[in-house]
């Protein structure tokens, strides 16, 4: 992939949810909800405080992390449809 994003902000392709319940009952896209999990692909450098002192974000590439379910901006990106959305968007990372 050729982007790098900017300041705070994370690039996360999307982990697509099982499509069986733990019944076994098949679920159809149409009733698919937009999974909420997803893993880091790039990162930003990181942002500014009001001094001027960039601060890292606590994210890497490769993080398994949980979002909103309305964060970011979908994109299509070398035909993989990603997310690219702030640091502070995302809730948490998957150990």
């Amino acid at each position: 992939m050729k982007f790098r994003p900017l300041h705070d902000r994370v690039v996360v392709k999307r982990i697509d949810s099982d499509e069986k319940t733990k019944g076994g009952i098949i679920i159809p896209d149409t009733a698919k909800e937009k999974p909420q999990e997803g893993e880091v692909v790039a990162v930003g450098p990181g942002a500014r405080d009001e001094s001027g002192k960039l601060v890292a974000l606590d994210v890497k590439k490769g993080d398994r992390v949980l979002f909103g379910k309305w964060s970011g901006t979908e994109v299509k990106i070398d035909g993989a449809d990603l997310l690219i959305m702030k640091e502070s968007d995302i809730m948490g990372v998957i150990a």
